[in-house]
């Protein structure tokens, strides 16, 4: 087939950027990292990228594909050849490009390094130096953390770094839920008081579109709220954004929806609600400010805290939660329900379909 590529092509040495393009003859089955090497063997030996493993493993071919991550080994290009597009290939963001589609991947490392990837054990030990077992419920709480190849495919996307450099990031953070996660560990209060701090969790904006460009489906926003729900649940909420996490959750048990007007008070304590008293007034003035007396209390309030209640029953407070979410999100997903999800979402009463990855409609 006829492949052509747009390559942006760069030299941190001089600061020389410039856009080539490139038609090559590939195999049906080619993928990008294929057509890559093609442009290297037969067209321009100095183009440069990164690989290694060329079968999902090893994270090193990330690069951007039309402005977004994919790992190149894994990305087929018949249908996009098909087509008649030309697509734009360039390095990953939020991390120094060194040259054409190689980036500095040392601020990447730092960040993997302070999460302190590897197990402290606690005080617990298994009698007679009998092998610590797990069970599975407890390791399916990392089970997706666990797949993590350390790509970059998140941190390239992720709007915070963008904004703020110092931020830990999707991938860090991810691989901290894998540690903190884990039964064997001994530090989890330890890591979670270091990852609630500045640049940490709470900075995360919640674009999800570091989920939407993993390759693995490690899925490290999800990763993230984990870590936020641990954190809660030992008490380690004095950051701004654990407050409101806090507030959020009481208010929807207690009425049902979300009392924004009570969200500065609550979180951020009278002083600063006085500071602020001027905007709350013209938002008042507006119609803005929610304002009701006595507050408005959904229509099926009561299912909201039977939810609230059966958490608290069964003991899944912190990262739990989020596990059981996963586990139904995955069993539609993989179609383990009775009848089509098209079926169950048109039924009478039913909620709307969720946000399903393989769902392209």
């Amino acid at each position: 087939m006829k492949v052509a590529l747009k390559v942006w092509r760069f030299d941190s040495s001089t600061g020389e950027r410039a856009l080539k393009e490139y038609e090559i003859d590939a195999p049906d089955e080619a993928t990008l990292l294929d057509c890559l090497d093609i442009v290297k063997d037969k067209h321009d030996g100095t183009l440069a990228y990164r690989k290694s493993c060329r079968m999902m493993i090893c994270g090193s071919c990330g690069m951007r594909m039309d402005g977004a991550a994919v790992l190149a080994c894994k990305t087929r290009m018949y249908e996009i050849a098909q087509a008649g597009k030309v697509p734009t290939i360039s390095a990953m963001g939020n991390l120094p490009v060194l040259r054409d589609l190689v980036v500095d991947m040392e601020p990447f490392w730092d960040k993997f390094k302070a999460m302190k990837p590897y197990l402290q054990p606690g005080f617990e030990r298994p009698e007679d130096g009998r092998e610590y077992r797990v069970t599975q419920e407890r390791m399916n709480v990392i089970h997706k953390e666990a797949l993590c190849v350390n790509c970059g495919c998140c941190v390239s996307e992720c709007n915070a770094m963008e904004s703020d450099p110092e931020f830990l990031g999707p991938q860090a953070l991810a691989k901290g839920m894998r540690f903190v996660g884990d039964p064997r560990d001994g530090a989890t209060v330890e890591r979670l008081e270091q990852y609630s701090g500045e640049h940490g969790i709470w900075e995360c904006t919640r674009c999800f579109f570091c989920n939407e460009r993993c390759p693995k489906g490690v899925d490290p926003r999800d990763a993230i709220a984990k870590l936020g729900a641990e954190a809660i649940a030992h008490g380690i909420d004095r950051d701004m954004g654990a407050k409101h996490a806090k507030w959020f959750i009481r208010s929807t048990e207690t009425t049902g929806w979300l009392r924004e007007t009570e969200l500065v008070p609550k979180t951020q304590g009278v002083v600063s609600s006085i500071k602020q008293m001027k905007f709350a007034i013209n938002l008042a003035k507006h119609n803005k400010a929610g304002l009701a007396f006595p507050p408005h209390v959904a229509k099926d309030v009561g299912e909201a805290r039977n939810l609230h209640k059966l958490v608290r029953e069964q003991d899944r407070q912190g990262a739990l939660g989020h596990v059981q979410g996963e586990h139904a999100l995955a069993k539609l997903t993989h179609g383990h329900v009775e009848g089509s999800l098209d079926e169950i979402y048109a039924k009478p009463g039913a909620f709307p379909k969720p946000y399903l990855p393989e769902d392209q409609a």
